[in-house]
């Protein structure tokens, strides 16, 4: 009989091979008193494990062909980058000291407190960047109790082919496996905005997350079907299901060749309405993937990173030079920078400090509140981002709006930092386009008013949908309730776009449901024309644009912004999506 294991597919495609299971093992730390004599003897061999960390890396980084592309070598870089990184270098040997305890514990305690501060950001994508601590702490680890890693640079013939089974894979494993030939991967942990996931996607392997597989089920050698669209690994099946997946993988195959070949294609739907396909990033390799993509430039580029895992705050200087070499890999397209998402639902230790603990983080002093409140922390940026516009087409713009006061306080501000420049005699682009992001229910029903204001307005579909239903979209308790189909939130999207229209503003959306290739008419029929999508989705609803004739979606579009009943709706939207 055939078995089906569910899982989460992080990428496309379908995969064929015999299983290889990768035993990785569970790593058990535990405290141990150091003598005082003893503790410097302890630190050396944390730094020697440090550094024996830092060359299997770079074995492992000189061990993928230079053709590789550059954006899949900046993860291992990345790795590389944390080893030098004092909250994971400096940290535990404060702690050894302090404590007289083992390296393991004292690496164990650090990992734990960073793992913290990253479980309480609300946004799913800078949560994930745990797995990037926890991979170098893994390996550090590892070195450390005397295990060693489980990937050889040199094995070059033994995964060829192979669908890998492990607990865990950390970028610079998957790069490796992927050059070693593997077909796909299944892990137990991860998800779909880790790195790692992030680079199977960029790599295009099958991959399925968050399984639990027993040897008893799977066994080293057996041939299964890793299909990452429906998320599901299966085993022991009979011939014809094999022939039928073998057949589908084909014609994926197939479909990703054509989807290629839009690339350098202007979005343009059937009856010729031009569409604007921008990308939303946040790190290098995102900016690269974008430009392979087609991607007519940036819609969204979070700037958070910048202030995360650090004691300190990023300084004009250094913000102005992340900057401008986005805007130099760009080559002349246009970038809109988002200002500082932060707050008590995205912690930062760079963060002015506070006694305060919001009992609804969602709902507190974030984003342009805690901007406004802290100028100290919101002036070097918009100095720097000003300051960027001078050598290329950049835009801003201003994340949770909520209030005609609080967008005053925020060009006034903004006006000032402009006049100070310019005594200074730095140069900066005078009538650099201010946006504003929609997505609080509050803004969407005073959207003529921020039409009226701004240059632009962009749809942050994650919140707006969030607090729109009053729920948290990050509570598996209450996740089934997150519904981008609601009428409410149909209709406060359908508001923002009317109102846009009304003033000449363009409006674009930058929230998930830009990406999903689901809504994508339903969009165009509300009369949506400029999407911000992630990478990995740029072709695909380049793809549906090219397949659609806003003509014949307007009509029943409408008709769903009528609907009040969830059923009907969604059987007029899969009418839509047969067209």
């Amino acid at each position: 009989m055939s078995i089906s294991i569910s899982g989460i597919g992080i990428s496309h495609g379908i995969a064929i091979g015999a299983v290889y299971r990768l035993e990785q093992g569970d790593v058990e730390v535990y405290e141990a008193a150091i003598p005082k004599d003893l503790v410097e003897d302890e630190i050396s061999r944390f730094r020697r494990s440090v550094r024996t960390a830092r060359q299997q890396l770079k074995v492992i980084r000189n061990s993928i062909p230079e053709t590789t592309p550059a954006d899949i070598t900046d993860f291992i870089d990345t790795h590389l980058l944390m080893l030098e990184d004092s909250m994971l270098t400096a940290a535990p040997v404060e702690l050894i000291r302090q404590r007289q305890c083992n390296a393991e514990w004292a690496l164990k305690i650090q990992r734990d407190a960073l793992a913290k501060v990253f479980d309480e950001m609300d946004d799913p994508y800078l949560r994930t960047r745990k797995d990037d601590v926890d991979h170098v702490v893994m390996r550090i680890m590892r070195i450390l109790i005397g295990k060693e890693t489980h990937t050889d640079p040199q094995d070059n013939t033994r995964l060829r082919g192979a669908i890998v089974l492990a607990h865990d894979l950390t970028p610079a494993e998957t790069a490796l496996l992927q050059h070693q030939g593997i077909a796909g991967f299944v892990t137990e942990s991860g998800g779909p905005l880790a790195h790692t996931a992030i680079l199977a996607r960029s790599l295009g392997l099958p991959a399925i997350v968050g399984t639990h597989i027993t040897p008893h089920q799977i066994r080293d050698g057996d041939t299964v079907i890793l299909d990452a669209v429906q998320g599901a690994l299966l085993a022991d099946v009979d011939s014809a299901t094999l022939r039928e997946y073998r057949r589908l993988q084909r014609q994926q195959q197939k479909h990703r060749t054509e989807l290629n070949r839009l690339k350098d294609q202007p979005a343009v739907t059937g009856d010729g309405t031009r569409i604007h396909l921008v990308a939303n990033v946040e790190l290098r390799e995102d900016v690269l993937a974008a430009r392979r993509a087609g991607a007519e430039g940036i819609g969204l580029y979070r700037t958070e990173f910048l202030f995360m895992n650090r004691s300190d705050i990023p300084d004009e200087e250094e913000q102005l030079r992340q900057y401008l070499s986005v805007v130099k890999t760009l080559k002349g397209l246009p970038i809109t920078i988002r200002t500082l998402d932060l707050g008590s639902d995205k912690k930062s230790s760079a963060e002015p400090a506070s006694e305060h603990v919001s009992a609804n983080p969602a709902l507190g002093l974030r984003a342009i509140r805690l901007c406004l409140k802290h100028t100290d922390l919101f002036r070097p940026q918009l100095r720097a981002i000003l300051r960027a516009s001078a050598k290329g087409p950049v835009h801003m713009m201003i994340p949770m709006l909520s209030s005609a006061h609080e967008l005053d306080e925020v060009m006034a501000l903004i006006d000032d930092v402009k006049q100070e420049l310019h005594r200074e005699r730095l140069a900066f682009d005078w009538n650099i386009p201010i946006g504003g992001m929609i997505e609080v229910p509050a803004a969407a029903l005073s959207a003529t008013l921020f039409a009226r204001k701004l240059d632009f307005l962009s749809i942050g579909t994650n919140d707006l949908i969030q607090y729109t239903l009053a729920i948290d979209r990050v509570d598996d308790e209450v996740t089934y309730l997150y519904d981008p189909l609601h009428p409410a939130v149909l209709r406060l999207i359908k508001m923002v776009i009317d109102a846009g229209k009304q003033y000449d503003a363009p409006v674009a959306m930058c929230g998930e449901m830009a990406g999903d290739t689901r809504y994508t008419r339903l969009l165009l029929g509300m009369g949506l024309t400029d999407f911000s999508v992630h990478p990995t989705a740029l072709l695909e609803i380049k793809d549906v644009i090219h397949h659609c004739r806003i003509a014949d979606v307007t009509g029943i579009a409408n008709n769903i912004l009528e609907q009040d009943d969830p059923v009907k709706i969604i059987e007029q939207l899969d009418v839509l999506n047969k067209m």
